[in-house]
């Protein structure tokens, strides 16, 4: 197995160009989809329409906004900007209401239909608060302003939301998005094609003169996976840091933790496309499939946009045995949400279970093909 490995080591030194550009694709479209699209929709332009708005508790809850910006612009500005694309939504504030004006429909117009209801809802709880207590203005009174902060801190009753693979809000981040996005899907080129060869060594008979070597074949087939398993791996652990140091992406200080929950996913690429190798003929083949099937585990896996919006039944039942959604789970739940390994237990063990299976069955078509 060790010699296999060191073999495959050479091979890769001397010809290292397909990994090279595989791992150089993925850190570009990365930084054009993630960097530029966080510059585009960080900002959003709002207008003032009533007075009574500028000195609203409306404006303090969405300036303490850490996601998205703000800015206070002219109504003309505001729609030339969507116009012409430079913001995807823009918002007018009203006393009683806001409206918002929509260049594009997406998950950045859904959080900022949130996040300014939301501010709205608690400028009207404010003023019910005001209204009960007695006809006082906030700014005339410290005490009644203590009162009203304590009775927004602690409401009498509270409303939790979820969706079907968190338990909160969805927070969406572009640099995130794209960066785990093109990480996983560009991993299942450079696995497969390292894979590849065992189909290749096993139609020109060198599968075969090993066979009668001195080497095992659970050997020859677990210095093929390893090998593969950490060039995958090491493709990430390269993107991933240079995003962390060159660009001063933290990963909300989760960057340890986010490499290392990744480890069932890479294995269970490689399962996969030890399967795939089993169910195909010859290279012609595999080339074509793995192109189209990692490209479809991309768009239904959640990887090219949030799997949050789709609303396709039938799409979220094929994306539950999709290793992209686990991998993206995964990696959001660490970053976004700050979850704990237990918490993340599940896609784990199901990313786990899927290799296990998938190793089984390909080796298995594999052997009885070849005898």
């Amino acid at each position: 197995m060790t010699a296999i490995l060191l073999a495959k080591l050479k091979h890769l030194l001397r010809n290292p160009w397909a990994f090279l550009g595989f791992t150089g694709i993925c850190i570009v479209f990365a930084l054009i989809m993630g960097l530029t699209g966080f510059e585009s929709r960080s900002s959003v332009p709002i207008v003032i329409a009533d007075e009574e708005v500028t000195g609203s508790s409306i404006l303090t809850t969405l300036n303490d906004e850490e996601n998205i910006s703000f800015k206070e612009v002219e109504e003309d500005a505001l729609i030339q900007s969507v116009k012409e694309g430079k913001a995807e939504v823009g918002a007018i504030l009203n006393k009683d209401t806001y409206e918002l004006i929509v260049g594009v429909e997406s998950t950045t117009v859904s959080s900022v239909d949130n996040m300014i209801r939301q501010a709205y809802t608690e400028y009207g709880q404010r003023q019910k608060i005001i209204d009960h207590i007695g006809d006082l203005k906030q700014t005339e009174n410290a005490a009644l302003q203590k009162e009203i902060d304590e009775a927004l801190k602690n409401p009498v009753f509270s409303v939790t939301t979820s969706n079907f693979t968190t338990g909160q809000e969805m927070m969406y981040d572009p640099i995130y998005q794209f960066l785990f996005g093109f990480s996983l899907f560009f991993v299942i080129y450079t696995v497969a094609y390292n894979v590849l060869p065992i189909l290749i060594e096993k139609q020109e008979g060198v599968w075969d003169r090993l066979i009668l070597s001195p080497v095992k074949k659970w050997k020859m087939y677990a210095g093929n996976m390893i090998y593969s398993f950490c060039i995958g791996y090491l493709q990430i652990l390269i993107i991933f840091s240079f995003f962390y140091f060159v660009f001063g992406v933290d990963f909300n200080g989760k960057f340890p933790e986010t490499l290392l929950f990744l480890i069932p996913y890479v294995f269970t690429i490689v399962a996969l496309s030890i399967l795939l190798t089993a169910i195909v003929k010859n290279s012609q083949q595999f080339n074509a499939f793995i192109t189209i099937l990692a490209v479809c585990m991309a768009m239904v896996g959640g990887a090219y946009w949030p799997i949050e919006i789709v609303e396709s039944n039938f799409l979220i039942a094929i994306s539950k045995i999709n290793p992209i959604t686990y991998g993206m789970e995964i990696l959001h739940g660490v970053v976004n949400y700050g979850y704990s390994l237990e918490e993340l237990f599940y896609p784990m063990s199901i990313l786990l279970l899927m290799g296990i299976v998938m190793i089984g069955v390909g080796i298995h078509l594999m052997e009885r093909r070849h005898i």
